[in-house]
């Protein structure tokens, strides 16, 4: 069964979510600034080819950032529209929970720890 949920619920929610996936993008950044440091100290086969695998990662992730600011910024769209329509009684209406995008969200979240764990080993050898 579906969990309802108000319009100021939801709207909260992509406020946090949105916030993290800038926290994550920051970290990226940082990641990468990491990454080229190993880059320009360790010339053998082994470093460059982890280091083009977690330059991958970091674009994956990057781009999957962009999906998620894409799909919570569309249902916020939604949620202005639904204001809108129903100006007069918004705070009365209930809308379905948003399980897909905080699916979507936990997963990120998920991949993106086992990534920074990953990257925090490769680091902790050859730095």
């Amino acid at each position: 069964m579906e969990k309802i949920k108000k319009i100021t619920e939801l709207h909260e929610e992509h406020k946090i979510w949105l916030n993290k996936l800038l926290f994550y993008e920051d970290e990226l950044i940082i990641m990468a600034g990491r990454i080229a440091e190993i880059e320009k100290k360790n010339s053998s086969d082994e470093v460059l080819a982890m280091v083009d695998h977690f330059q991958n990662q970091l674009v994956i992730q990057k781009e999957q950032i962009d999906i998620l600011k894409h799909d919570i910024k569309s249902h916020e769209l939604f949620l202005e529209g639904a204001i809108i329509k129903h100006h007069d009684s918004i705070d009365a209406e209930k809308f379905t929970d948003h399980n897909k995008h905080r699916e979507s969200i936990v997963v990120f979240e998920k991949i993106f720890n086992e990534l920074r764990a990953e990257l925090i080993q490769f680091l902790s050898k050859w730095m």
